[in-house]
């Protein structure tokens, strides 16, 4: 599930207020010190930034972005991006590879709350608490757009159309709790995990991938936990779909072999 990254490196000098080209060359200062760390990437240029930018941005606009967005981020698989109870500082963006979001129970249990993948953001739990709720993990290795939050404040007070995708961003989550809170509560097993393929087709074919053929980054037991399924019951309805004639499964090798048959699940 990685995109090439496409655009060129460079230093942006653009007419944007005061306030945000100070704030964002400190913050590129700051970046330069970890060694994970990237000159960004500029999105004016990026093959993304359908998916991650409202539609509408004028050139200048995209200046302004391009001066925000310092760095970008490699997190190897299995690293952390961020942990739980971290500070919060930024949002990510994710530029290729994918990641899963893990939270803990007070026994000590951990459960898959999400899996992102290019183009989705990371990180918008932190801002209720200022601190993040849960810890980000790579599935393989990865990159991210780090995107300083008190910079994309002054953003979206410069850029109403920005302000505008911010908040369609946060409901967007807000959907997806509430999505998953009815699957764990509604949904038999078959429905959960057909409902869960057929969600990641059409994320994928967003990004220009294919909608009937994709390779699963996470484990069974991953989706298990993301599904509050044991890691038993995900193999089994694996194995009933493919009986059934409804996908064809080679280790994590997804094709759809009947897509009317699994919505109909």
């Amino acid at each position: 599930m990685s995109l090439s990254p496409s655009g060129n490196v460079a230093t942006v000098e653009s007419p944007i207020a005061p306030s945000l080209r100070s704030s964002t060359q400190i913050g590129a200062r700051t970046h330069a010190l970890k060694p994970n760390m990237q000159p960004a990437l500029r999105c004016s240029t990026c093959s993304l930034r359908t998916l991650c930018m409202p539609a509408g941005l004028t050139h200048e606009d995209f200046d302004k972005i391009d001066s925000m967005i310092c760095s970008t981020q490699m997190i190897k698989r299995g690293e952390a991006l961020y942990s739980v109870d971290a500070p919060f500082k930024n949002i990510y963006a994710v530029r290729t590879g994918s990641f899963k979001t893990v939270v803990t129970h007070p026994t000590g249990r951990e459960q898959v709350t999400g899996f992102q993948i290019a183009g989705e953001l990371l990180g918008l739990d932190g801002i209720y608490a200022g601190a993040h709720t849960g810890t980000t993990i790579a599935l393989e290795d990865s990159s991210v757009c780090v995107i300083p939050f008190h910079l994309l404040e002054v953003l979206c007070r410069e850029i109403s159309a920005m302000q505008h995708h911010v908040h369609k961003l946060m409901s967007g989550e807000i959907v997806r709790e509430s999505t998953l809170v009815m699957m764990l509560g509604n949904m038999r097993a078959e429905e959960r995990v057909a409902a869960f393929l057929l969600n990641l087709s059409k994320r994928l074919s967003a990004r220009g991938y294919s909608s009937t053929e994709f390779h699963l980054r996470m484990t069974r037991d991953e989706m298990g936990s993301y599904l509050g399924m044991k890691l038993e019951t995900v193999s089994r309805m694996f194995s009933k779909f493919q009986r059934e004639g409804l996908i064809s499964v080679q280790g994590k090798q997804i094709r759809f072999l009947d897509l009317e048959g699994l919505r109909a699940v």
